[in-house]
């Protein structure tokens, strides 16, 4: 999934110059709507693997998984259930499956990794309405809201996958740590 993302991000901000260099050279409305489209698919993966590549040099993969803001409550719990996440989180796509390895990792250290993973995502949840600003230069004010809502939701399903995952994974991991 890495690779994959990185390659839409730098096509699509290779297109996006040679669309906008079109507009400029052919002021049509077929290259101004590929150079938004190429642009806004652009900021939503560069601005992905740049939070993730931040926040793993801030986080290292270490966190303090049994501070509050970790903590699943009951009424989340409930809401993962209404939301049969236990179906679909197996779906998920994982940019770095080796972080969540348990053949490669104690479990302390993928509740570690799972935390980090979520603060990335929460971030990205806030960021996916940036392009709202663009609004007010190109127009079309419900593309921007509707790929800004559906870029969010994406992340918010990897948000509620690690906070569902993780309850699990510290169980696991506190019996781990009283074994040793």
């Amino acid at each position: 999934m890495a690779k994959n993302m990185k390659i839409i991000a730098v096509s699509s901000v290779v297109l996006f110059i040679l669309f906008s260099t079109g507009y400029i050279i052919f002021p049509l409305d077929f290259f101004l709507t590929m150079a938004i489209t190429c642009g806004t698919i652009a900021y939503h993966f560069c601005i992905r693997l740049l939070v993730g590549f931040i926040v793993d040099r801030i986080m290292h993969n270490k966190a303090d998984y049994h501070k509050p803001f970790y903590r699943v409550g009951k009424a989340e719990n409930n809401l993962y259930k209404l939301l049969k996440v236990k179906k679909w989180k197996n779906r998920m796509p994982t940019y770095s499956p080796d972080t969540f390895s348990p053949e490669k990792h104690t479990w302390s250290e993928i509740a570690e990794a799972t935390c980090q993973s979520e603060i990335v995502h929460e971030i990205n949840v806030v960021l996916s309405f940036l392009p709202l600003a663009a609004v007010h230069l190109f127009g079309s004010f419900l593309v921007f809201l509707l790929t800004s809502i559906g870029a969010a939701a994406f992340d918010l399903m990897f948000v509620i996958m690690q906070r569902y995952n993780r309850q699990r994974i510290i169980k696991i991991a506190d019996k781990e740590k009283a074994r040793d």
